[in-house]
């Protein structure tokens, strides 16, 4: 193993311990109203009353979940318990289930206030992919049979409420009741279509997550019956990311579309959207493991990735994304396009040989260190602007900044055979 690899699996581990989830355990668990708390913002002050959005409650629960099932042995932990871990993935588990899962018409409300009560009802398909993803994961680490199958009902609600039978695809939200809903935009930043990659590449990760926990469990009686639908549903999600939402000519994927595919608000480009999606293709055909899918996949997977150059600055890092229309460039360092553009670097590096990817992901890896994460306080920061000043207008935990991209990178280079 080259030894630079060596040192940052040593880094990264050091990183997601200290850093990232002595954080969340030190300054983000709600232990008057239950679960965690909704934000702190990027000042590093904690506002207890704030909303609980489903979509980080769901990333907290992945997060801790993959760090019990990786970093769970004794040996491999320096700076934490493991027990601590397990204990904090089991809070935010009861938690989702509790107070966002919707017992009467399925699915999950999008937000709750800060007591745990329904704030937003809407159904937004990204958060019950992520709700998916972080139950699946949970079952994977613990063998928890309840986790898993709230997950597969979870899944049943996306299959019956939002898959286009007509056109395919996904759409994007529905009213609590499962009825049309007139915004269906996933944020206030976002485009009002009724699909989009962003949806579609969070529901194939989970759906890849669910498929390896029927796979590797004999938690659910249905699983034998399941996971043949489960693949057909990967397999189609597949195919709709190369064949509609990768643009042939450009190779970045397109953002936003109608029912019938028809592209959307203009010619936009998301290079983090580009790298992430690089290796999360390619990890669903991997783990579908149909040689036919993967010979498809994997000329398209170092098409994208090497398209999502475009937004790399000589400093190794990349900006978040362009508007050709309009000239529009957010020229910020996201945290998370950074921590995607490390994985989805090494990734080229590790299936395809390729060494100028792994110099890549070392110098955005070397970036984070010296411009990203807050030593003193514990996280990372939203960004940097582009003149290189640090932007603290926008949350050090909330609705939108989780644990999640930034342990996820760690996890998966402690993970990945490289």
């Amino acid at each position: 193993m080259d030894e630079r690899v060596v040192t940052l699996k040593q880094q990264v581990r050091d990183v997601l311990e200290s850093n990232i989830l002595r954080f969340w355990l030190d300054k983000m668990i709600d232990r008057e109203n239950g679960g965690f708390y909704g934000r702190i913002d990027g000042h590093g002050m904690l506002h207890p009353e704030a909303e609980k959005g489903a979509i980080l409650n769901a990333r907290i629960l992945w997060a801790f979940s993959a760090s019990y099932r990786v970093l769970g042995k004794p040996e491999s932990l320096v700076n934490l318990d493991k027990q601590v871990l397990l204990e904090a993935a089991q809070r935010a588990k009861d938690y989702l289930i509790e107070h966002f899962y919707d017992a009467e018409y399925g699915g999950v409300f999008w937000s709750v206030d800060y007591k745990g009560n329904p704030l937003d009802t809407k159904k937004q398909f990204y958060a019950i992919g992520f709700a998916i993803y972080g139950l699946t994961e949970y079952a994977r680490a613990t063998g928890d049979r309840e986790a898993l199958e709230y997950a597969l009902d979870l899944y049943e609600c996306i299959e019956e409420h939002a898959l286009d039978i007509e056109n395919n695809g996904y759409i994007e939200a529905c009213t609590r009741d499962w009825q049309p809903i007139a915004d269906m935009r996933l944020s206030e930043l976002d485009a009002n279509y009724p699909k989009s990659q962003n949806t579609h590449l969070h529901i194939i990760e989970p759906y890849t997550n669910l498929l390896r926990a029927l796979r590797d469990s004999v938690l659910s009686p249905h699983s034998s019956l399941l996971t043949p639908r489960i693949e057909e549903s990967l397999r189609n999600l597949i195919d709709i990311f190369t064949d509609r939402i990768l643009n042939p000519e450009t190779h970045h994927l397109d953002l936003f579309f109608e029912n019938d595919w028809t592209r959307g608000a203009g010619h936009l480009e998301s290079y983090g959207h580009d790298i992430e999606c690089s290796w999360l293709l390619h990890e669903a055909a991997l783990v579908l493991g149909d040689q036919k899918v993967l010979k498809k996949v994997e000329p398209i997977v170092q098409m994208v990735a090497k398209a999502s150059e475009k937004g790399l600055r000589p400093n190794g890092a990349m900006i978040h994304e362009a508007n050709l229309d309009t000239g529009h460039v957010d020229d910020d360092l996201h945290w998370w396009v950074q921590a995607e553009n490390v994985v989805g670097w090494l990734n080229i590096y590790q299936y395809f040989g390729d060494e100028e990817a792994l110099e890549k992901a070392l110098r955005c890896w070397e970036y984070i260190k010296e411009n990203l994460i807050d030593y003193q306080s514990g996280e990372w920061y939203w960004s940097r602007h582009a003149d290189g000043s640090l932007n603290v207008t926008d949350d050090k935990a909330g609705f939108w900044k989780c644990p999640y991209h930034n342990s996820r990178m760690c996890l998966e280079i402690i993970e990945r055979t490289i």
